[in-house]
């Protein structure tokens, strides 16, 4: 007889002997193949007698036999889970889980998106306000070559390269805050009219005045301050920023002033008159960031609080007489301390 391993495939014969396990990987054997031992000698039933109609029975492999089924498509086979992995474990707390989402005040949104963003008037305010650092250190560079050139002669590469990133540097400052100035009319005009709509008023002065007056050359001077001036008075801010507006329009005052007096010196025939001018506009240029300093400190002054909140805080405080009347018929159970005579 023949005996096929299950696990290895390997076939035995096992003449005689029926076995039941492998020799070689100690699998299961199958049925034997053979005929059993004294097969031969016993009855055989006939092939016509196995059906009544006459037809041999299908050949049936050694080791198989017949079972009964239900009719219709064979179950289907469980698939097997793969490993599940180590158990899950969360570094930071999960950003999912039941959110709660309130609608936003449509009268808040028209406010918060009425003018420019606070991040983008502090980036514009920075930027221009390097851009006219950079300025001044360039023509205080061409000052000191202008000084060092009076006793040797200067490669004319370096002479023209400091000061084409001197003017380089004097326009872009110059874009810069032609844009800031529009950037922060736009700011006043949407915060002079939050402001008045918190206390059920209007602004009494149009949006095109506001603009020119915070845009034309000269006239600024005079209305800008004005304009800043009156809303701190609507929202109760006076008293903190009086000092600072004060500080302020003198500097840009001042700026101004230096900056004509540069322009009208800029067109000079001799060394001496270079200098001067340069002098001059380094000079205008350090005001300008000064000034820029003093106008972020007073943009962000109003920016720490919302309109609606009050820049002014009442506390209850005793009365000073109350507290008097109170403290008197103390005062007279006191007895008095007794005093030394002398004798």
């Amino acid at each position: 007889m023949i005996q096929v391993c299950s696990r290895c495939g390997t076939r035995w014969n096992v003449r005689d002997r029926q076995r039941q396990w492998c020799p070689r990987c100690q699998g299961t054997l199958l049925a034997p193949s053979g005929p059993a031992p004294g097969s031969e000698w016993s009855a055989q039933p006939s092939e016509a007698a196995a059906r009544p109609g006459g037809q041999a029975p299908p050949k049936i492999p050694p080791g198989y036999r017949w079972i009964a089924v239900r009719p219709g498509a064979p179950p289907q086979q469980r698939r097997r889970r793969g490993p599940l992995g180590p158990t899950p474990r969360y570094t930071t707390i999960p950003p999912w889980g039941l959110v709660e989402y309130f609608p936003p005040d449509e009268q808040q949104d028209e406010r918060t998106h009425a003018g420019p963003s606070v991040r983008a008037v502090r980036r514009l305010l920075t930027a221009t306000t390097i851009a006219f650092g950079v300025a001044a250190f360039m023509l205080l560079m061409r000052y000191v070559l202008l000084l060092v050139n009076r006793g040797m002669l200067l490669n004319p590469w370096l002479a023209d390269g400091v000061t084409w990133l001197g003017i380089v540097a004097a326009v872009v400052a110059f874009f810069l805050l032609l844009a800031l100035a529009i950037v922060l009319s736009n700011w006043l005009i949407a915060r002079r009219a939050a402001a008045f709509a918190h206390r059920g008023q209007t602004d009494p002065r149009p949006a095109w005045a506001l603009r020119w007056g915070c845009l034309l050359p000269f006239v600024n001077l005079v209305w800008a301050p004005v304009f800043v001036y009156e809303l701190a008075r609507i929202e109760s801010r006076v008293s903190l920023m009086r000092r600072p507006l004060l500080v302020w329009t003198i500097l840009w005052m001042l700026c101004t002033i230096l900056s004509v007096a540069a322009f009208a010196t800029s067109f000079p025939d001799t060394p001496q008159g270079v200098a001067d001018n340069t002098v001059t506009t380094t000079v205008a240029y350090l005001l300008s960031v000064a000034v820029l300093l003093l106008t972020r400190r007073i943009y962000l002054g109003f920016e720490r609080a919302p309109v609606e909140r009050a820049a002014r805080r009442w506390v209850l405080v005793p009365d000073d007489r109350t507290a008097q009347s109170d403290a008197r018929p103390e005062e007279e159970r006191i007895p008095e301390s007794a005093v030394a005579v002398e004798t």
